[in-house]
């Protein structure tokens, strides 16, 4: 852990025991599932099966595929849920079809959001750049929409038509040392082997939360009352010029900046302008966040030793 653990607490009164978690098997889900196990849920995962899970006898399983929506219907059929983490859902139709499953089977159901809802202002983002009660619904299929418009159809279906209360968590780019992504590690690995990168503009600022929190706080939000959009990052910014600094600090070696790009040196975080959230909403719900400048060069000097060690 390079960050500090947080304790998992609800508002007083609640009595919720029961959680069911679409996904939760790799990555920022590992955590939330801890996270809810740790403060005394009872935990269902529901999951395709093809990932194993470290979670033992502590959790129960269920397998399906939401994509083939009549068996994804009949598996939850007449389960009651106190609330439901959906940590896949990605379009509209998927929000449509979790109303139609869950409707009468929960209270209360957190949606994994993305700060990709929003456009890109060049200042920090708010929940209410991305209105999500009055933003038209479509009807699409899956696989023809891309993901910015297929999470913003998501949080307009569940806002505008669920029967439940419904949150959502928007949520910056994660980072961590289970990211199968291997963005942040793309940068690590490059200049640990000279390798150019590239970049439309190094002094962008961007926002971060690692793996640790964003579980923590999907499953803390759940067990508040809290119905709407928040936002949830760590606290701080940093350039991109500033995080090849810290990788440089960490690994001994210059960033080569490539002047031309191709498939190869293009930066994961290439974009041309600041992207980054502001968390007040959260904190003034209660609740606390870490310091990006705190974990961000544990993290890359842990990244560059696995790099070194490969």
């Amino acid at each position: 852990m390079y960050i500090t653990e947080f304790s998992l607490k609800w508002e007083s009164g609640n009595q919720m025991t029961r959680a069911l978690v679409l996904g939760g098997t790799r990555f920022f889900g590992v955590h939330l599932v801890n996270a809810l196990l740790n403060s005394g849920m009872e935990v269902t995962i529901a999951t395709r099966g093809n990932s194993p899970d470290s979670f033992g006898d502590r959790v129960s399983r269920i397998t399906v595929d939401r994509t083939d929506f009549e068996r994804f219907k009949e598996s939850f059929r007449d389960t009651q849920w106190d609330v439901v983490y959906d940590q896949i859902c990605y379009t509209g139709t998927d929000a449509m079809e979790a109303i139609e499953v869950f409707g009468g089977s929960t209270k209360r159901y957190v949606m994994t959001s993305t700060l990709s809802v929003y456009d890109l202002p060049e200042r920090a983002i708010v929940e209410e750049d991305f209105d999500p009660f009055s933003y038209e619904i479509k009807q699409t299929e899956r696989n023809t929409v891309n993901y910015q418009e297929g999470k913003r159809q998501a949080e307009a279906v569940f806002f505008q038509r669920a029967p439940f209360e419904v949150a959502a968590v928007r949520i910056p780019i994660v980072l961590g040392e289970n990211d199968y992504t291997g963005r942040l590690m793309f940068h690590v690995d490059r200049i640990l082997k000279q390798k150019d990168i590239y970049f439309s503009n190094v002094y962008s600022s961007f926002g971060f939360i690692s793996e640790e929190e964003a579980g923590q706080f999907i499953a803390w939000i759940g067990l508040t009352n809290y119905c709407g959009p928040v936002n949830a990052c760590s606290d701080g910014t940093v350039t991109l010029n500033e995080m090849l600094s810290i990788i440089e600090g960490n690994t001994g070696q210059k960033v080569i900046l490539a002047q031309e790009k191709n498939e190869e040196n293009v930066s994961p975080y290439n974009v041309p302008q600041s992207w980054y959230m502001r968390n007040d909403k959260a904190k003034s719900l209660g609740y606390t966040f870490s310091s990006l400048s705190e974990w961000l060069p544990k993290l890359v000097d842990m990244l560059a030793v696995r790099s070194e060690c490969e």
